[in-house]
């Protein structure tokens, strides 16, 4: 009951309130074209595999974070979620010929891959806030339920109101997408060696682990170069799919 427990404790709370409301934008996003009485569902159990993924990413943390690529491969993976996202939103009955119950675990899949994806960030920047304490990190785990559910209530009721979010849901996931990739301890290296000025030393921890992080400018000029890139992309896969479909 120190001051870095209280100082730890607020990290954490801050960290669930910034991170889990990602989680709480793709849970909304792909449960949107649910029917009424499925989203309810989607939304509880894309809540549920977000929690059980960070669970499951907090018992296995060390062995990930040495990992090469791990981050790289989590950001392609997050540029092909966001895109799609912006691409399936497709005027017409949201059905395409699949049944109700498909069309729920396809939420909760999309819902389960981006969530496999962006829990590794949550995860280690808990661990790295609560500085060793398990009781601190099993506080902000627990803490990230509430956050999610409720969120992806509220976003979900907005994106039904104001479909632009839709589109800045998507450049959200692209900015955690570019901050991904250049936050992988492999492309740290690489930016080390050429000599570019993106990246300085600092000490290694769960954060670093490879001892390096990028500078204010590579990192929020990759973060937004990120979300340029799935706003751009799905445009114009959603133009040429929307011609493709006037042509018929």
């Amino acid at each position: 009951m120190d001051n870095q427990f209280w100082i730890g404790l607020l990290q954490i709370i801050w960290i669930d309130l910034l991170l889990s409301g990602d989680n709480a934008v793709v849970i909304a996003l792909a449960c949107r074209g649910l029917p009424e009485k499925q989203r309810k569902w989607g939304i509880l159990l894309g809540a549920g595999a977000a929690v059980g993924l960070r669970i499951l990413f907090a018992l296995i943390i060390t062995y990930l974070l040495a990992v090469p690529f791990l981050k790289l491969v989590g950001g392609l993976l997050l540029f092909w979620i966001a895109t799609k996202l912006i691409v399936g939103e497709e005027g017409g009955d949201g059905h395409g010929g699949i049944e109700e119950s498909d069309n729920l675990w396809k939420a909760v899949r999309t819902v389960a891959i981006a969530d496999a994806v962006m829990s590794l960030d949550n995860v280690i920047a808990i661990a790295a806030a609560s500085h060793g304490n398990v009781w601190l990190f099993i506080f902000g785990l627990a803490l990230t339920i509430p956050l999610i559910i409720f969120g992806s209530t509220l976003i979900l009721g907005i994106i039904e109101r104001y479909p632009v979010f839709v589109w800045a849901g998507a450049a959200l996931l692209g900015w955690i997408a570019g901050e991904m990739l250049l936050s992988d301890p492999v492309v740290l290296r690489q930016l080390m060696v050429w000599g570019t000025g993106l990246v300085t030393p600092v000490e290694a921890s769960q954060v670093y682990p490879a001892g390096l992080k990028p500078v204010a400018l590579a990192h929020y000029g990759s973060a937004v170069i990120g979300a340029i890139i799935v706003l751009a992309l799905g445009y114009v896969l959603r133009k040429r799919r929307n011609e493709a479909a006037a042509s018929h």
